[in-house]
């Protein structure tokens, strides 16, 4: 098998933690180039993974065949805009823009392109959750709790970015939630938020058939681990899990690198695509708007 050429955008705490490991953690791809934004931490990233930076993102595209992208919704949407252009396969950060405007344009020009492409829904690739939908699948639904609560938008928080800090947890951790409440329940017809995201948000979604979730939301609370917990309850039962700060598992990035290689070599984009990446989004702008009417 010839791996997968790949450039990694973004030298930040994310790709540090998981990106740059995950592409060169097996054999399916390899980093060929590293970019961003900052050229000191793109160098010192490169050489931590034994590959190379480079001067410009477009000298990046010119020497890869895919890009991965860890890179804040803003940056991401102009970067994967240009690589779909280019021909590149994607996977994708979520969510694909700071707002639906910017993730339809994404969307639009990705699919316009026909490039193989993913979404890094990282609790959608490990074992324990695929294990619950596999059971939930088969289930009836009667409705389910959620509640994905953290501080990482906390004062001297890793993950305390400027578009976290300003715009809060719905759209950071939504995708997340209601990417697997959607999955679990059933596909959601309304949905509607109650709080502030900066600080607390609470939210309640109808379901297609008729069953109701609700979820609690924060990147602002004082805990002494993450909350990261789903209840669906069922005419058969209940069934739980975690998202993934919780869990990650051992061998979720290595599902996420060949499942990407194998969409790629195969010409078929993931099942958790672009398109499913702006229903969600689509979801997200309704939840946010709820909190201005």
């Amino acid at each position: 098998m010839v791996a997968l050429r790949v450039g990694l955008v973004g030298a930040g705490p994310w790709a540090k933690l998981f990106h740059g490991p995950m592409v060169t953690g097996g054999p399916e791809t390899e980093l060929v180039a590293v970019w961003a934004r900052r050229a000191d931490a793109a160098q010192e990233l490169a050489s931590d993974l034994g590959s190379k930076a480079v001067d410009s993102y477009d000298e990046l595209l010119d020497q890869v065949d895919a890009v991965v992208f860890a890179v804040p919704p803003d940056a991401q949407a102009d970067y994967a805009i240009k690589a779909a252009e280019a021909g590149k396969a994607l996977l994708l950060e979520k969510p694909l823009g700071l707002s639906l405007k910017r993730a339809e344009e994404v969307a639009d020009a990705v699919n316009a392109s026909g490039v193989v492409n993913q979404i890094m829904f990282t609790n959608r690739y490990t074992d324990h959750v695929r294990a619950f939908l596999a059971e939930a699948s088969s289930r009836t639904p009667i409705g389910a709790m959620a509640n994905f609560i953290n501080g990482a938008c906390l004062p001297g928080g890793t993950f305390a970015t400027p578009w976290r800090i300003e715009l809060g947890a719905i759209l950071d951790l939504g995708p997340h939630v209601f990417d697997l409440l959607d999955a679990a329940v059933g596909p959601i017809a309304e949905i509607r938020a109650a709080g502030d995201p900066r600080r607390w948000v609470a939210v309640t979604a109808e379901h297609e058939n008729g069953a109701v979730s609700q979820a609690g939301l924060s990147l602002n609370s004082t805990v002494q681990s993450d909350v990261t917990d789903v209840r669906l309850f069922t005419e058969q039962g209940e069934l739980s899990t975690s998202f993934v700060a919780a869990d990650t598992g051992p061998n979720t990035p290595g599902t996420i690198r060949s499942e990407f290689a194998a969409a790629v070599a195969s010409g078929t984009p993931h099942e958790l695509d672009v398109n499913r990446a702006l229903y969600l989004q689509r979801l997200i702008d309704q939840a946010a708007r709820s909190l201005t009417n």
